[in-house]
């Protein structure tokens, strides 16, 4: 399911139009990135939550010249399903 798709779900789903649909996920989508810019979590209870790890810097290993190669430390936004998610996908 791409992004256009998912809207047109949300919108039947929400008895709502796509364009305020597309509104209230973009609106989502904003929220949620500029809480993890600001280092800040999101627990949806039931859903899942939403946080940045941060990943330390380490050595790897270029595949093609197998050269030893310094990879930055940096940060990834990451989301940890919840029980109701997990339970109703089984």
């Amino acid at each position: 399911m791409n992004k256009t798709q998912l809207i047109e779900k949300i919108a039947d789903e929400a008895n709502a139009s796509k364009s305020d649909a597309q509104k209230f996920f973009e609106a989502f989508q904003e929220v949620v990135q500029s809480e993890l810019k600001a280092g800040n979590q999101i627990q949806i209870t039931g859903f899942g939550k939403f946080y940045v790890q941060e990943r330390d810097a380490r050595q790897g290993i270029n595949p093609q010249t197998k050269q030893r190669i310094n990879i930055p430390a940096s940060k990834v936004p990451k989301f940890t399903a919840g029980n109701a998610l997990k339970d109703h996908i089984k």
